[in-house]
């Protein structure tokens, strides 16, 4: 699965500041709200839910939360850059400062682990990290993951 697919341009913010992982999983359904028009207050409720789950932060940094929604009909995704890193739970502990989440269709079955792994694969990427972190511009950051990915499959 490319993430070009799953990723619009307009899913892509940097935030200067946030002060709490719920604050920050708000800010991903707002982005959501925006790009795709979810519904911010059922999205937020299935992040929190995955949450409790156990955290989504999978170290280095990065923060993949994910959830199934009723309403959709293809997976989507959004990315987030923070100026501030927060702790997020993250199994090495550290606070995370680039974070890609995942909204699935509630019977999406494979298309979400697919995509899950894609995302997984290029955030686990040490350089794609860097070039995330170095990076402000909203499209520039939406270039790096999506033409890193292509790249990867060629």
């Amino acid at each position: 699965m490319e993430l070009s697919s799953i990723l619009l341009p307009e899913a892509v913010k940097l935030i200067g500041n946030t002060t709490s992982k719920k604050r920050l999983l708000q800010d991903i359904c707002d982005v959501a709200f925006s790009a795709y028009g979810l519904n911010a207050t059922d999205s937020l409720e299935a992040l929190l839910d995955r949450e409790s789950l156990g955290p989504t932060g999978v170290g280095q940094g990065v923060a993949l939360p994910h959830a199934r929604l009723a309403d959709l009909t293809s997976v989507v995704g959004c990315f987030v850059r923070l100026e501030k890193p927060i702790d997020f739970g993250s199994v090495d502990r550290r606070p995370v400062d680039l974070i890609f989440a995942l909204f699935a269709p509630a019977n999406s079955g494979v298309d979400h682990l697919k995509a899950l792994a894609a995302v997984s694969r290029t955030m686990r990427d040490p350089s794609v990290c860097q070039k995330l972190r170095a990076n402000t511009d909203p499209a520039t950051l939406h270039a790096v993951l999506t033409e890193t990915q292509g790249s990867q499959a060629a």
